[in-house]
């Protein structure tokens, strides 16, 4: 009895260990409950999960094959399966609409600021205790909800008047010129004097026109519609302290649209191509007449190196490829930079399952902070991370992308940030302002029919 008494303690013993140290039935190490930020509830760091499969769904088609090779490296490091959909151009509301509604749903995902954060905020987890929010290098330009982080930039971008360093030395060597240097370019009025001498002195230039065409044709007005305008929205934004995540942006006045009128004017009166053919003009043949040097000037991002570089007959040295702020004619505006921000913003499902939410907050913290991760991001994406993991040696080396990253970081210089076409009401909206845009060119509206468009159909579309 005594040696049958001391058999079942010992296996009583052997069970009690067992079940200490495992979970379930898997015999494998207990660890305490993880959350999306990539920490557990212990506060200790935690290394990607091995095996696991996340489904991504992304926003840029341009950037698919790029994320083919992501997932193939992605599994090969962690063993976790990342599943990337990408929809096609102009349709990813529709296509997230329709795959949020799956069973097997989009875990990251991607919301365009303040107003994509309104249709999808009942999907947006808090992404304040993440790794990668904890290394962005501006908070600011994060999307907020209160206290929680719905949204984290995972690119910024830069756009401006992009310019032929070149020509414009050329052109200061002149007889009479209207500046000496770029330095003395701080404000509308100087960038009309000098862009005006320019027309009258093409010849003498060798160029076709100061700026190059004015892209309208319709679906290549982006650059007018939605950057351009960016500005006079912002400053009214900005003079009127708007809340950028109320309902306070459903109705503007067009309060600077004397100052839109300006720029706007100066593109077309200083031109390679007269206004009345503008039309049919992409921005293909914009980008084409910067590359052969047929123009000094052109309004673009820092996106659009590529299409300079790839233009067959490139006449633009990488040296001479520059970038300067969109002036308008506002008060200050000496001391503003170019138009920085971003339309990217990751987002995590939060009906998606914990593991699920902690295997996307893993894998962006591995895209942006692994060497791996890091030399997609800047060689293949070619994308300017907003976030410290990055060394000064691994961001990218297009002359635009450094343009972008020397005008952040020039002192008593402040971007003007892309808040305001974030929250533009509509597509609807755009493509009318597009229009009406290409009708004052032609001389078919008055700009006081396109400042009654732009208000009455902000309101309307806003208000759908």
């Amino acid at each position: 009895m005594k040696k049958l008494l001391a058999l079942i303690l010992a296996i009583a013993m052997l069970a009690t260990l067992a079940a200490c140290g495992s979970t379930g039935d898997t015999g494998t190490p207990s660890t305490p409950a993880a959350d999306p930020s990539g920490t557990t509830s212990g506060d200790q760091a935690t290394q990607p999960a091995a095996g696991g499969e996340l489904y991504y769904l992304n926003f840029k088609p341009e950037i698919a094959p790029v994320y083919d090779e992501i997932a193939a490296a992605y599994e090969a490091e962690t063993g976790v399966k990342l599943h990337v959909v990408t929809a096609a151009s102009g349709t990813y509301e529709q296509t997230l609409k329709s795959e949020i509604a799956k069973a097997d749903a989009p875990v990251l995902f991607q919301i365009n600021g303040p107003k994509g954060y309104a249709n999808w905020k009942d999907y947006c987890a808090d992404l304040s205790g993440t790794e990668l929010y904890q290394h962005l290098t501006d908070k600011g330009l994060a999307i907020t909800d209160g206290d929680k982080v719905v949204g984290i930039p995972y690119v910024v971008e830069g756009y401006g008047i992009i310019y032929n360093n070149a020509i414009m030395e050329k052109y200061f060597a002149l007889d009479g010129a209207k500046a000496k240097s770029m330095d003395e370019i701080r404000g509308f009025q100087k960038l009309k004097e000098v862009v005006e001498d320019m027309t009258a002195k093409k010849d003498q230039l060798g160029i076709k026109g100061v700026f190059a065409s004015t892209s309208l044709k319709p679906g290549e007005d982006w650059r007018w519609q939605t950057h351009l305008a960016n500005l006079p929205i912002h400053y009214e934004f900005e003079a009127n302290n708007v809340d950028l995540s109320t309902d306070a942006t459903k109705e503007i006045t067009f309060q600077y649209s004397d100052n839109y009128k300006n720029i706007f004017d100066l593109y077309l009166n200083n031109s390679t191509v007269d206004p009345k053919l503008l039309g049919s003009k992409q921005v293909a043949d914009s980008m084409a007449e910067f590359a052969l040097g047929q123009c000094a000037m052109v309004q673009n991002g820092n996106w659009a190196w590529s299409q300079i570089a790839e233009v067959e007959g490139n006449t633009v040295k990488e040296e001479d490829i520059k970038f300067m702020p969109i002036y308008i004619g506002v008060d200050g505006e000496e001391s503003q930079g170019i138009c920085v921000g971003t339309e990217n913003f990751f987002a995590i499902n939060s009906q998606a399952p914990a593991e699920k939410q902690k295997l996307a907050a893993d894998f962006i913290y591995w895209l942006y902070s692994s060497d791996t991760g890091k030399d997609f991001v800047t060689n293949k994406l070619g994308f300017i991370a907003p976030f410290d993991t990055f060394a000064e040696d691994e961001r990218p080396t297009d002359p635009l992308a450094r343009e972008v990253s020397a005008w952040m970081s020039k002192e008593g210089v402040s971007s003007v940030p892309w808040s305001a076409f974030l929250v533009f009401p509509s597509q609807t909206f755009k493509d009318d302002f597009g229009a009406a845009l290409l009708q004052y060119a032609q001389g078919t509206k008055t700009w006081d029919d396109v400042k009654t468009l732009v208000v009455d159909e902000w309101k309307a579309e806003s208000n759908l």
